[in-house]
């Protein structure tokens, strides 16, 4: 018999649910199993060369790291219910979803988290868990403060009423786009899940779905968001209210208004980080002119440049390149930047925002390839 896929993961972690729902809608046999296992320290992690969860153990030894990974490595051997079709629209959508409903949400779900105090206990004892799982309530509350302690350290605001008043707002309005969705569809597109359904686990699952603030203000404005996320656990791809909805993506590569109502607020409201990221990574690398398969750091996975001044819609400004976020933009910037220009006329039209176009449109000279969980120049 054939060993299954290990997943390495928690669920307290982000990318962890994007990738532990990949597994289980697609049927894919899997075990979890959580970074405190031995195999995890001794094998897994030197093996990959990174900390970072999830990462998965394949049946034949391999250790792959990363949820965009994962994934491209799944669909590669199970093309049942694919996570990318085919069609110019559809594709792009995707792709742009993989980049803004899981990076662009990050910050949102990130601040969610740490600002409301009422989270804290749960995500501490959560974190707490996933190193000590039979551990005591004091061992739990001990190592999750330590991981708290770490994750809180990384640049957060103050706390206050305004600023939680604010966050509240911001998410009210990605749960109401995606409860008026919701309402008509099963998924993003159509009637089974894609990478975009995924993409938006991390922050719909992992943080706000589950830590006691997001999670009762999602069960209070969004009850059809809820829904949708208990269903994404679960391997079934139909749901009882969508019964008879069709298994496949839409004829005539339609994107439903409702969706594509979801990604331009993405886009207007985080997306033009992404686009500045792309325009000063092709300038800093132009003027260093690499050769083929420099690595762009090798001791760290995610890497920045230095600060890069950079002109976009009109605005000449100072930004540092996230790297990771640039590999991943690539994904839809290459995809797009291949099409007829028919076909990318109507994708233009189609989003009808100004940072999309700015994503889509930015040079792509110089390409990230990602070898050995390393960004390296392809």
């Amino acid at each position: 018999m054939t060993d299954p896929y290990t997943l390495y993961g928690s669920y307290a972690s982000y990318y962890t649910a994007k990738s532990r729902s990949h597994l289980r809608k697609k049927g894919i046999s899997f075990i979890e199993r959580l970074p405190s296992e031995s195999r995890f320290r001794n094998h897994v992690r030197p093996a990959s060369g990174s900390h970072r969860i999830p990462q998965l153990l394949t049946p034949d030894g391999q250790v792959i790291q990363d949820s965009i990974e994962i994934l491209d490595h799944l669909e590669a051997r199970f093309p049942e219910l694919p996570a990318f079709p085919e069609t110019p629209r559809q594709r792009t959508f995707v792709h742009l979803m993989e980049l803004m409903g899981s990076e662009g949400l990050v910050g949102l779900a990130w601040r969610h988290r740490w600002l409301f105090e009422e989270n804290l206990g749960f995500v501490k004892a959560d974190f707490g868990r996933s190193f000590r799982p039979q551990g005591s309530n004091e061992e739990l509350q001990k190592y999750g403060s330590l991981i708290a302690d770490r994750m809180m350290s990384y640049g957060l605001p103050a706390t206050s009423e305004s600023l939680r008043a604010d966050l509240n707002q911001r998410y009210l309005a990605v749960l109401q786009l995606f409860e008026n969705h919701l309402q008509h569809h099963p998924y993003f597109l159509g009637g089974h899940p894609s990478a975009a359904d995924y993409a938006v686990m991390g922050a719909m699952h992992a943080h706000l779905g589950r830590d006691p603030a997001g999670l009762s203000f999602m069960q209070q404005h969004a009850p059809r968001v809820f829904r949708w996320v208990e269903h994404m656990l679960t391997p079934e791809v139909q749901s009882p209210e969508f019964h008879d909805y069709p298994v496949a993506y839409p004829a005539d590569d339609e994107v439903p208004d409702t969706a594509l109502a979801f990604l331009r607020h993405l886009l207007d409201r985080y997306g033009e980080t992404f686009v500045l990221s792309s325009l000063a990574f092709q300038q800093t690398i132009d003027s260093e002119n690499p050769s083929s398969g420099h690595p762009l750091d090798t001791q760290t996975d995610q890497p920045a440049l230095g600060p890069a001044e950079v002109t976009f819609d009109g605005r000449r400004q100072e930004h540092r390149a996230n790297l990771h976020h640039v590999w991943i933009a690539q994904r839809s910037q290459r995809y797009f930047q291949n099409l007829h220009e028919a076909e990318q006329n109507q994708i233009i039209a189609m989003l009808a925002s100004a940072n999309g176009t700015g994503l889509l449109s930015a040079p792509i000279k110089w390409v990230i390839e990602r070898k050995a969980n390393r960004l390296t120049i392809g």
